[in-house]
């Protein structure tokens, strides 16, 4: 069997798949980011807290990291995936922010050095193509027998 071969075989095998896989691998991180600003042991805490210097208390950042959990479980269930779509994209301007009132914190030469801080805010960029790709699918329908979509499972 050649190379070809088992590109395309490979290929076949994730086509129905691999929207969901996107979707529980996301679900995953935003629930995981989201408990741990719960919690109090995010380390991007102190830099939220400094990107919004309005907010003086731990509770906003629990909030956010409620609405983070929720975009991770509605991600997971197909009946509340437009629901968890809507959540994410409304909680993507707001994880830019730091960018623009904490410069400092995100970059060491603006616009190309970032810091460890501007690295985690720039991934977000992936997070959101991965969103749009979700987004792409809601409305497919399910071929037969076989849904490209990642829907029908």
């Amino acid at each position: 069997m050649g190379y070809l071969e088992i590109e395309h075989k490979l290929s076949n095998y994730f086509k129905g798949r691999s929207v969901s896989l996107l979707r529980y691998a996301m679900g995953i991180i935003f629930f995981w980011y989201g408990a741990l600003k719960v919690s109090g042991d995010s380390p991007v805490d102190e830099l939220v807290m400094q990107a919004l210097p309005w907010v003086e208390d731990h509770i906003f950042v629990s909030l956010i990291g409620i609405w983070e959990m929720a975009i991770g479980l509605f991600l997971f269930f197909k009946r509340f995936l437009r629901y968890g779509l809507i959540l994410l994209f409304l909680h993507f301007p707001g994880t830019f922010l730091p960018l623009f009132t904490k410069p400092e914190a995100c970059f060491t030469w603006i616009p190309f050095g970032l810091t460890l801080e501007g690295q985690y805010i720039f991934k977000n960029l992936i997070l959101i193509a991965a969103g749009l790709v979700i987004l792409s699918i809601l409305h497919n329908r399910p071929r037969e027998g076989n849904s490209p979509s990642g829907l029908s499972e």
